[in-house]
């Protein structure tokens, strides 16, 4: 099985999945983890003939395989790669195979890297599911081979099964999957199974067809949005122009006097339109009057709250990692070099808006969602509404896009829905919906982060120290998750990519300032290292600059500790043509960074464009991420990290005036443009370790790698994002 998660030797993760253990221990009582593959009867019979060897696979006598996903499929392709790793095993035809979300039940669908929890995140879903997925396929193929046998009166040695076909060539006997279940589903189900060589894989590191991409082509794919159900109603909730203000008063006559407006609710984070149509909650929301008391709300903006950053810079913070001596190295050193960062809040802004359907009856509550924290939205929910877990029935749909936002530890959405629904006739199902600028102004965003770095290099330009500073605001501080995540008052997540820094200098120190800000934030896609990748990359380059030497060999000579990130940093310069030269007014940068485990390096050719802005023409991206699943899937994730992270650095920026979000929008909070999209070229390495996560390491180094590349045009560097900001040397 995957390895346990106290022996995974990163710190900062190890950290982070025990806390999502320990914190979700709470919302979880009569859920039962065992920590590997669930426990079942001995028999796996259903009534209508399939078989159902365990919580995975479904065999159905009209020989569709289908597999039931404990992970939310959000656009990163994990319905795709987790039906891959059963069929393989199995030996099925990839045409029969089926996919279907998994209930929310704990003890049965927990994600083996968090513990007793069932969610999607940290790039976890294939790593945390690899072995047992292929425990699950195999189990099954062998049931099948035991009916097989048991029915032809034959050994089950010589029998083979290719692409969903169970044959036995001396009898001349064949049977297709479906022909079996019924048989197959009597049989005890066997403890031990023995598993293929990844030597005979035929569809495991092929790219196979998603299973998606028909239904999100013809429109069936169900989303939240699409669900309809008799009697139901729709709100939306009107929240306060600043954070932590609450409702003073509420003149609700205005709203109802609009057509369609059945209710008004005021519900904790707000005051909740319902009525029978979206367009009619909406106009309804526009005519309530609400007085807000703001006393105890953020009513700070941006600049006041990086001002503050900068001063606390000035002065040493938690240490979060200490080599050697720092301080004195940088007293000896030949030349010395500082430099400072400042990077925004940014906003999720998911094409999917935060939505939900929630039906609250005598029998409990039925909750229709793209949900990502199953087992916490359970124990939220429940919570809201009074129940045990059990009692809260979660149908997983999929979801257009999320980027970490629909995995909050307070279950924001669904018990606003939760609340709403309370409030009206017992058992009428209510959808929530967030519009675009609520999604925007409604908080949970990556932490605005000030950075200072100073590092000492040698006569000979060798580093021999580096001091990095971290100030911003904790993501898990105030969540269930503090206990354990945070150590001697350093959040893992805000440091990770800077605490682990790779380059091999013999002095090395990192501390963190923690800053209490009323601003709500979360995890972004690929955390910390959305901030650390871009200053750590950046800096290094300005080191190399000093010393007078190429990016690229200068942080090869420093990875000789680290043979996968040096592997993906030669094969991305490799492949780009790192070196040759390029014409008037086109420069190269490059960065290489580890994220969730999956190495990844990326070389971005620029343009400068006359009005100084910068046109990305190319990225040329390599990835290790262990034993490659789906190359296509792994492809599509490295372009789509690129162009999520690419609009981040040159667009992204929330700020506040007096405490009230500017932006509201795509028009003003910027994405990148499919125009924009560069050319991407990606290669994987070749690897025979385990599968890790590609749905994140993809976003950290794009923005660095364009940075580096602006310098080698302009000899200017980026230091404040996004890049439409500042451009200062």
């Amino acid at each position: 099985m995957l390895k346990n998660f106290a022996k995974d030797p990163r710190p900062s993760r190890r950290r982070f999945l025990q806390g999502s253990a320990a914190a979700a221990a709470g919302l979880t009582v009569g859920f039962r983890w065992n920590g590997g593959m669930p426990k079942f009867a001995s028999a796996a019979y259903a009534a209508d003939g399939t078989l159902a060897a365990n919580a995975f696979v479904r065999i159905g006598t009209d020989n569709t395989v289908t597999v039931l996903s404990k992970h939310l499929e959000m656009g990163q392709g994990v319905y795709t790669g987790l039906a891959t790793i059963v069929a393989e095993e199995l030996d099925a035809d990839w045409a029969q195979i089926r996919v279907e979300s998994a209930p929310a039940d704990a003890s049965l669908y927990n994600n083996l890297q968090f513990g007793p929890v069932q969610g999607t995140g940290g790039s976890s879903s294939i790593a945390n599911s690899y072995d047992q997925l292929r425990k699950a396929g195999a189990t099954a193929r062998a049931m099948l081979v035991e009916a097989a046998a048991k029915d032809w009166v034959v050994d089950r040695a010589g029998i083979t099964v290719e692409k969903g076909v169970v044959s036995h060539a001396t009898s001349g006997r064949s049977a297709t999957f479906g022909d079996l279940a019924g048989k197959a589903a009597g049989l005890p189900v066997p403890v031990d199974v023995t598993l293929k060589d990844p030597g005979r894989f035929t569809l495991v590191g092929t790219s196979v067809p998603r299973v998606d991409a028909k239904s999100k082509t013809d429109g069936t794919a169900q989303f939240a949005l699409d669900v309809r159900l008799p009697g139901m109603l729709t709100a939306v909730v009107a929240r306060p122009p600043v954070f932590g203000a609450r409702v003073k008063s509420v003149d609700a006559a205005p709203a109802k006097a609009v057509k369609g407006v059945v209710e008004v609710v005021q519900v904790p984070s707000g005051v909740a339109v319902v009525a029978t149509n979206f367009w009619a909650a909406a106009k309804g929301r526009e005519a309530l009057n609400v007085q807000w008391d703001d006393a105890g709300a953020e009513t700070r903006g941006t600049a006041e709250i990086m001002s503050e950053y900068k001063a606390l810079a000035e002065k040493p913070g938690m240490p979060a990692r200490s080599q050697g001596d720092t301080a004195k190295a940088l007293a000896g050193a030949a030349k010395t070099i500082t430099a400072a960062f400042e990077f925004p809040y940014l906003a999720h802004a998911p094409m999917e808006p935060l939505d939900c359907v929630v039906r609250l009856d005598g029998n409990g509550c039925e909750i229709w969602a793209g949900d990502q924290f199953q087992t916490i939205d359970q124990g939220n929910a429940a919570a809201a509404a009074g129940l045990k877990p059990d009692q809260v029935r979660i149908h997983t749909l999929m979801a257009g896009g999320s980027f970490g936002r629909r995995a909050n530890t307070v279950s924001d959405y669904i018990v606003e829905a939760i609340h709403v629904a309370k409030a009206l006739d017992r058992g009428t199902p209510v959808k929530l919906v967030w519009t675009r600028e609520d999604d925007i102004r409604g908080g949970r965003y990556r932490p605005m982060y000030y950075h200072t770095l100073t590092a000492g290099l040698d006569v000979q330009g060798r580093p021999v120290a580096w001091q990095h500073r971290i100030v911003g605001q904790s993501i898990i501080g105030g969540t269930p998750f503090e206990s354990v995540m945070v150590k001697d008052g350093v959040d893992g997540t805000s440091v990770e990519g800077a605490a682990n820094l790779p380059y091999d200098i013999p002095n090395l120190a990192v501390d963190l300032h923690t800053t209490k800000v009323g601003v709500p934030v979360l995890w972004w896609r690929a955390v910390g290292s959305t901030h650390t990748a871009y200053s750590t990359e950046v800096f290094i380059d300005e080191l190399a600059h000093a010393a007078g030497k190429d990016p690229v060999e200068f942080r090869r000579a420093l990875l000789s500790h680290h043979p996968r990130h040096k592997a993906v940093l030669e094969l991305a310069a490799e492949k780009a043509g790192w070196g040759t030269k390029l014409p008037e007014g086109k420069a190269r940068g490059v960065a290489v960074h580890e994220s969730f485990s999956t190495f990844v390096a990326q070389v971005a050719e620029i343009t400068m464009q006359p009005d100084g802005s910068v046109k990305v023409d190319r990225v040329v991206c390599a990835v290790d991420c262990g034993r490659a699943i789906n190359p296509d899937v792994i492809r599509a994730q490295m372009e789509g990290g690129i162009g999520f992270g690419l609009g981040g650095v040159l667009y992204g920026e929330v700020t506040l005036d007096k405490g009230e979000v500017l932006q509201s929008n795509f028009h003003d909070y910027r994405v990148l443009r499919i125009e924009e999209m560069p050319k991407v070229e990606v290669h994987i390495v070749p690897s025979t370790e385990a599968p890790t996560g590609v749905g994140e390491p993809g976003v950290p180094p794009i923005g660095p790698a364009v940075a580096n590349a602006v310098f080698a045009a302009t000899g200017r560097r980026v230091r404040s994002l996004p890049f439409t900001r500042d451009q200062s040397v």
